[in-house]
């Protein structure tokens, strides 16, 4: 079996040629040439089989053959809030990783003891496009732009809401045990704190706009990756639950 080469294309089904970006990585080096089947993503659900249908210097023209709809392996939104960690190269990781296992939403939260307080998303961008493709989702993570903690949470999104912190003086419930006493359909979004933790009266704050305040485990995690068992964790759980769940 040939391998599969994929791109996105956000109106795959309504354009007929690749973006130059896309173009120039598939003249240039995968080397296709007219009459080679190419898979594009729209990012929503959907991947279309299609076939190369000519090329020139920095231009490569398609039509979709075949449209082919995708379901997600995880059965309710999966959101991520997290504080971006000052080096950089850690919260890129973070949602390169988060994109490759699989979740819907991203949100950056600017927090009292944040390090970063300013984030450009477009390189983030960049790095969930490549991650998307390269591990063949067919949908497109959303990315938000980073957020006042406060603003976040006074216009939380619906669904089940945790907020994992290190307080001892503020009891947590095991984030795994929790998610799973839940309905699977109603979403879930978790809050990640900066390399300081959330301060006390944001931990409060939260809980006072129905967060359930959780640990992710006995180990102190750094931002990134405490973010990344999140997800995890949530896929596991909401996996296994659409599995569960009565067929028919």
């Amino acid at each position: 079996m040939s391998e599969r080469r994929f791109f996105y294309l956000p109106k795959a089904k309504e354009e007929t040629e690749l973006p130059l970006e896309e173009s120039l990585h598939a003249l240039r080096v995968l080397r296709l040439k007219t009459g080679d089947e190419i898979f594009l993503i729209s990012g929503d659900g959907n991947f279309y089989r299609s076939r190369i249908t000519s090329t020139a210097q920095k231009s490569c023209s398609y039509e979709v053959l075949e449209v082919l709809p995708q379901k997600k392996s995880w059965g309710a939104w999966i959101h991520i809030a997290v504080a971006p960690t000052k080096a950089l190269e850690r919260i890129e990781w973070f949602c390169e990783k988060a994109t490759e296992i699989g979740i819907d939403e991203i949100t950056f939260l600017d927090c009292q003891f944040s390090e970063r307080k300013v984030l450009k998303t477009q390189r983030i961008e960049k790095i969930i496009t490549s991650a998307m493709k390269q591990s063949h989702k067919a949908w497109m993570p959303k990315i938000n732009p980073i957020v006042k903690f406060k603003d976040f949470i006074t216009n939380s999104p619906k669904g089940n809401k945790y907020i994992a912190h290190c307080h001892e003086e503020i009891p947590r419930r095991d984030f795994h045990q929790e998610i799973n006493s839940k309905s699977s359909r109603e979403g879930i979004t978790l809050l990640i704190g900066p390399e300081g933790d959330f301060s006390l009266d944001e931990v409060k704050l939260a809980m006072s706009f129905g967060y359930i305040p959780v640990s992710l485990g006995e180990s102190r995690l750094r931002t990134e990756t405490a973010a990344l068992m999140g997800v995890v964790v949530s896929q596991i759980s909401l996996s296994k639950k659409d599995e569960d769940a009565p067929k028919g």
